[in-house]
């Protein structure tokens, strides 16, 4: 227990009966007595609970970093998490990208969402939470990869293909090896 008391005693002054204690004869404490004793007890309760929620205030924020900042011209990468259902070609989840895209910011709107210039192709709404961006960084030179271009054939992406290396049967679909 954070408060080292039972919560009867905190809102009682006193351990609850038990039912086989006997009663006292006499008079009680005085009111005062009463009085004083419930204030301390609640005062070590309040101080004892501070002090949990400061340590689990530390524990639970202790991998909290500050938030990258976003600016208009910054270019951010999207998360695939929400839009995999938007996938023409049902590939396997496995095989699919984490991030797509290289999108200019439009705005910041809040610490937590900022809005995006999307393709129509990506039928989402432009503000998106900063938890499914992420600011893109350019390699370092040396280490720059140049992706394939694309060619744009009736609203469909396709590459251009040098050489076929292989080809097989997939589930009565032919899959091609390509460079």
């Amino acid at each position: 227990m954070a408060t080292k008391i039972s919560p009867f005693k905190a809102n009682y002054g006193q351990d609850p009966r038990m039912g086989f204690e006997r009663r006292r004869k006499g008079k009680y404490e005085a009111a005062g007595k009463f009085v004083e004793r419930m204030k301390k007890i609640q005062e070590e309760a309040k101080a004892a609970l501070g002090k949990a929620q400061k340590e689990m205030k530390k524990f639970a924020n202790r991998k909290q970093g500050e938030g990258e900042e976003y600016r208009i011209e910054n270019l951010a990468l999207l998360s695939m998490k929400d839009l995999k259902w938007q996938m023409k070609e049902r590939r396997s989840e496995k095989l699919t990208e984490h991030f797509i895209g290289l999108y200019k910011g439009k705005g910041v709107v809040s610490s937590n969402a900022i809005e995006l210039e999307l393709p129509k192709s990506i039928k989402i709404h432009p503000i998106v939470n900063v938890s499914r961006v992420q600011l893109y960084k350019p390699q370092i030179e040396g280490q720059k990869k140049i992706p394939p271009k694309l060619v744009i054939i009736e609203e469909e992406k396709e590459f251009k293909v040098e050489k076929i290396l292989n080809k097989r049967m997939v589930r009565g679909k032919k899959k091609f090896l390509v460079r």
